[in-house]
């Protein structure tokens, strides 16, 4: 097929100043980034507070299928957008057009698919996920009512990367965060006023959710690169395969993270049994310090996602000198932000996890316990995870993945597995710093050696 050349006026991605840009998209990734962090941590904030320790430890067993969810929109997500900016680079306008139609499709099927999985076996699915008991009540309860909004969940997040990528990430922060400030409103309305509880928490999210993807699919009507088709919306093997190779880096990404949550959830339940604190107290513990780590994470992430439309063009273009000048300023904003994010870790841990509702002394001593251990090398993962975000936008979605999968599946789940048999339950806690430094020192290899490759060139 032949490709329409695009047009030949010179990209700002190009020739507009690096720190400008990164400015440009950084403030709209980030927020798209944290819309999810807010759902959730938004909802077990009120949660806690309505229903205490068990209703924090239901949103937890929760958890790992939300971040199926995450794990879908941000394969299809970043790959779509990572693929569709290389061949803004290369020139292939009709390459560019499946990849954005095929993505926007990949992303419906698969949230109507996963959401009929989840009715369909919710209650196996959520045991599977640590839950027991009243605390399996609660999370059936909320669960039911948010998987409607799967599919709106993953055009939210996915689709949010092609309309930055487009260049217009100011419309991808409206929309996202539109349905973001209608969940915040709405919760306290439906969990405390009108009583509804869990049930509560899931409607408001799911009414948010469902206002954002109108809002995003609005924007594919009226698409600035180039008019989309229907026939662009047409599954092409071709085109899946792109986006596939580089969206595998961020999807297994939050897969892994998915895999070592359901791991913790069951190993902090077991051990905690055999501890002085209990099954519910470790679990709801790690359930608010995953809503606060994502929070860190969902910042680091959207600075990341910045920079992949600049890098993509640019070394699609050949020009490496400015691929490596904009990996090095985002490298130095994302190690800043994670040095902060370690300071508020270790200094006020009591303060954050007050937030979330009160509990007894054994459950702030857990708590405690789990910040000072387990986000100890906080200030290394925002490098990872930049690079994680780096080697797919570059094409190289095979180094990406390896990056990606170093931190939870290399490192972290055998050690979270293998310490506690000799440990207890500290042995959990220390299995997240050891994992951390040894990804990021990982990842700063592989970065070194592939700029030393373009010096040669």
């Amino acid at each position: 097929m032949e490709n329409t050349e695009i047009s030949q006026v010179k990209n700002p991605l190009e020739s507009e100043s690096i720190g400008k840009l990164m400015l440009k998209y950084s403030l709209p990734a980030i927020a798209s980034s944290l819309v999810s962090s807010i759902y959730n941590i938004v909802d077990q904030i009120f949660v806690g507070n309505k229903i205490g320790e068990l209703g924090n430890a239901a949103t937890n067993v929760t958890f790992p299928l939300v971040m199926v969810i995450t794990t879908l929109a941000m394969t299809f997500g970043a790959g779509s957008a990572a693929s569709f900016s290389l061949c803004l680079g290369q020139k292939k306008e009709d390459e560019a057009k499946s990849i954005v139609g095929n993505g926007m499709t990949l992303m419906l099927l698969c949230g109507v698919l996963v959401s009929v999985i989840s009715q369909l076996f919710l209650p196996s699915i959520l045991t599977a996920f640590g839950g027991r008991a009243q605390t399996l009540e609660y999370a059936v309860e909320y669960t039911r009512i948010l998987a409607f909004g799967f599919p709106c969940a993953i055009l939210g997040t996915g689709a949010s990367q092609l309309i930055r990528a487009d260049g217009s990430p100011k419309y991808a922060m409206f929309a996202t965060l539109s349905g973001a400030v209608l969940n915040c409103i709405l919760d306290p309305i439906l969990i405390f006023k009108l009583d509804m509880g869990m049930s509560g928490a899931a409607l408001a999210t799911v009414t948010g959710q469902f206002i954002s993807a109108v809002l995003i699919l609005f924007y594919f009507t009226r698409f600035k690169t180039f008019k989309l088709k229907w026939r662009d919306f047409a599954l092409r093997v071709e085109s899946i395969t792109r986006i596939f190779q580089l969206g595998i880096a961020a999807g297994t990404n939050q897969l892994a993270v998915t895999l070592v949550q359901i791991v913790m959830n069951n190993t902090l339940g077991h051990y905690g049994e055999l501890s002085q604190y209990g099954r519910d107290i470790p679990l709801a513990c790690v359930g608010i310090i995953s809503k606060v780590s994502s929070v860190f994470n969902g910042i680091i992430f959207g600075v990341s996602q910045s920079t992949q439309p600049i890098l993509g063009y640019n070394y699609g273009a050949g020009n490496y000198i400015r691929v490596k000048s904009t990996f090095k300023r985002a490298a130095l904003i994302v190690t800043s932000i994670s040095c902060m994010a370690f300071l508020c870790f270790q200094i006020f841990p009591r303060q954050i996890i007050s937030v979330f509702g009160s509990g007894d002394a054994m459950y702030y001593e857990f708590a405690l316990r789990y910040f000072h251990i387990f986000l100890f090398c906080t200030f290394i993962v925002g490098y990872q995870i930049l690079s994680a975000q780096f080697f797919p936008s570059i094409g190289k979605g095979g180094i990406g993945t390896v990056v990606s999968l170093s931190r939870q599946v290399f490192f972290l789940l055998p050690l979270v597995i293998v310490f506690p048999l000799f440990w207890g339950i500290d042995g959990v806690l220390w299995a997240g710093p050891i994992a951390d430094g040894l990804s990021g020192i990982l990842a700063l290899l592989l970065v070194r050696h592939e700029m030393k490759k373009w010096q040669q060139m």
